[in-house]
């Protein structure tokens, strides 16, 4: 069957599933090529967070929010490891093609901005999943932290990874170089996922801070894996839900234009 566009006659239909697949599958084996970097060892910090806080904290802290301060814990770590990793792994691949000027071997193949966006989410999504994956069997081996409500869990794991992937194409596209990139990272992304309630529950915050945490779409990603995993959070997860859909939305719909329209990924 053949689909007419507005570029001429495309033979494969109106969804190019193979060109998709590609990219996606390109994307997953990069980040797999050097899993030791990119894989293991966001795995190894996030081991470091919990064996460090159950050392200097974990004896003396009392309950929170009705739960032991490990248990509590083990959620805001799992969840802040994904969304850094699905940041990472579109930021860097658009950052790197642009710097070694390869870019426009992704640009050329007949791929629709739609498609395009498609493929480097895709591969968010799927480090984002592996990570949370390994950290859920190591909390639940060693922590004894199981799954309440594994659907919420899987729910805001896909959207968390899907708009942090949104966020490093974003990202990958707005920076020309490296140095940009780390700072964009350093000084909005780590902060964000540090203050949305990794480490503590918002109602210990004065009310304006919980007003600015409730305006944070990370603390929703956060606060709804944590209710999947042990049956507390600060929010409703339905809230959750839909202020993090609608962020990612928007957030696919800016990606969906700039490679649209090649903002500064064409010379």
């Amino acid at each position: 069957m053949q689909e007419r566009t507005a570029m001429g006659i495309r033979r494969f239909g109106r969804i190019n599933w193979l060109g998709t697949w590609t990219l996606l599958t390109r994307e997953v084996r990069r980040f797999m090529n050097v899993w030791s970097q990119t894989v293991m060892a966001p795995l190894i910090n996030a081991g470091l967070f919990l064996m460090i806080f159950t050392i200097a904290i974990g004896s003396q802290r009392g309950d929170v929010m009705g739960v032991p301060f490990m248990t509590f814990l083990t959620p805001g770590i799992l969840t802040m490891t994904v969304i850094q990793n699905a940041f990472a792994n579109t930021s860097s691949s658009l950052a790197s093609a642009k710097v070694q000027g390869n870019i426009v071997d992704t640009l050329m193949p007949p791929l629709s901005a739609g498609e395009l966006v498609a493929g480097y989410i895709g591969g968010a999504v799927a480090r984002g999943a592996l990570v949370a994956v390994v950290i859920a069997f190591g909390a639940a081996l060693f922590l004894g932290v199981g799954m309440q409500s594994p659907i919420w869990v899987i729910a805001f794991v896909f959207l968390g990874s899907v708009l942090m992937g949104g966020l490093g194409m974003i990202a990958g596209i707005f920076a020309n170089k490296f140095d940009q990139l780390s700072a964009i990272s350093n000084f909005l992304v780590t902060p964000l996922a540090f203050l949305s309630g990794t480490f503590y529950s918002i109602e210990a915050l004065p009310p304006a801070l919980q007003t600015l945490s409730r305006a944070n779409p990370f603390f929703y990603i956060i606060d709804g894996v944590r209710f999947g995993m042990i049956g507390v959070s600060d929010s409703s997860p339905w809230i959750g839900l839909a202020v993090v859909g609608f962020s990612c939305v928007a957030v696919l719909s800016l990606c969906w234009w700039w490679m649209r329209t090649g903002y500064r990924l064409k010379p």
